[in-house]
Formats: structure tokens, C-alpha cells, sequence
């Protein structure tokens, strides 16, 4: 039995760790990659061999982009006329919205910008197309902090790790997998328990 498949099965919520990848049908994988490269600094990574379809596979910032050629343009979405930032999108944050807009204006990138405000707290938002239609956001959204509504739902839990100390105790052989899953794991629980600390600081 899988280390995450061992957590307690009273949790209702999935064993997750991390976001791992977003997946994007494309019109053409060379030019879509050299998008992600070019535009967002991502590096093409090795991809399995075990595909028997056009494909590449890319990654940065923490997550990968996994493209995939079309068996038709008809699979692909149109271009859509206009920028919508209520459009389904994926998000990164950036250290300098002012340079991410001179980039853009260099690389002839249309965009459009948005501003949200909660409680004085300002975050600048960028929105533009990749070359498949799909809607990326640039902004700073780290200047809003991330404060739950409630304690008991708040979707910010510790991961109950417990297990993987006593089987780490218990059982020096485990496998590599494990392993990684237990430092994940243990990783996590460092990064709520700093970001939990954070909330208080910000609420006192």
C-alpha cells in the first residue's frame, strides 16, 4: 500500500500535495512551446517515451505545462476575439508588474489590466492569450494575504504525517517513493504551520 493511501481514511479530502501540472491541447506543440520558453520562462523537460503522440512537456515556477498536438483544429478552441479576465485562466505571480508590462509591449503582446482592492491593499493583474487562446494572468497577488473564512473550513490542514514518521522509524527500507513523500509531506507541514503564524501576526 502506497505511504499517501496510509494517511487517516477519516479525512474526507483527497491526499494531495502540490499542484503538478496543467495540461493544454494545442494547434501546434513547437509553436505553443516556444510560447511557454520564451514568453514565461519555462524549459522543456524530458518527456515519457512511452507516448505515442505528438506532445512536449515543460516546467518552472514549481508545476508543469504538459502540451498536446490536436488530431484536429476543430479540438482547439478559437482564438477569442476579446480579453476576458473572468475567462478560466492559469495565474502567476511576478516580482515587477510594471517590467511584466514593458516585456509584453517588447514582444508585441496584446493585454489587458485589471486592479483589485481589499481593504486598502492593492494587486495589479495582467491578462493575455497564449497561441492556443488560453488565458493567462500575471499578477502580484501576494499583496493580499491568504486568511481563511473560518477555522473549520478552512482548506489550510495540516497533512497528518504521523504515519509516515512511525513508518520511517519503523522501516528504513522503505522505498524511494516514500521517501519523497514523507519530505514532501514534512515540507508541507513546515510551510502552513509559517503561513498559519503569518495569519495571526496579520490579524493582531
Amino acid at each position: 500500500m502506497g505511504v499517501l493511501q496510509e494517511e487517516n481514511v477519516s479525512n474526507s479530502a483527497l491526499p494531495l500535495l502540490s499542484l503538478n501540472h496543467v495540461s493544454y491541447i494545442c494547434k501546434s506543440v513547437t509553436e505553443s512551446a516556444k510560447f511557454y520558453q520564451d514568453v514565461l520562462g519555462f524549459v522543456l523537460i524530458k518527456r515519457p517515451s512511452s507516448f505515442q503522440f505528438e506532445g512536449a512537456w515543460l516546467f518552472s515556477y514549481g508545476i508543469g505545462i504538459h502540451l498536446l498536438q490536436c488530431n484536429s483544429i476543430n479540438d482547439v478552441q478559437q482564438m477569442p476575439a476579446k480579453i476576458n479576465p473572468k475567462d478560466n485562466h492559469i495565474s502567476f505571480q511576478c516580482t515587477d508588474v510594471e517590467l511584466v508590462k514593458k516585456r509584453l509591449g517588447e514582444m508585441g503582446m496584446k493585454y489587458e489590466t485589471a486592479l483589485v482592492e481589499e481593504g486598502g491593499v492593492f494587486v495589479d493583474q495582467l491578462f493575455f492569450h497564449d497561441p492556443d487562446g488560453y488565458m493567462i494572468e500575471i499578477c502580484n497577488c501576494e499583496n493580499i494575504p491568504i486568511l481563511p473564512l473560518s477555522a473549520s473550513a478552512c482548506p489550510l490542514k495540516k497533512p497528518q504525517i504521523q504515519s509516515y514518521v512511525n513508518d520511517k522509524k519503523s522501516n528504513p527500507q522503505r522505498s524511494m517513493a516514500t521517501t519523497k513523500a514523507l519530505n514532501a509531506a514534512e515540507m508541507e507541514t513546515r510551510m502552513v504551520e509559517s503561513l498559519f503564524a503569518s495569519m495571526i501576526d496579520i490579524a493582531l
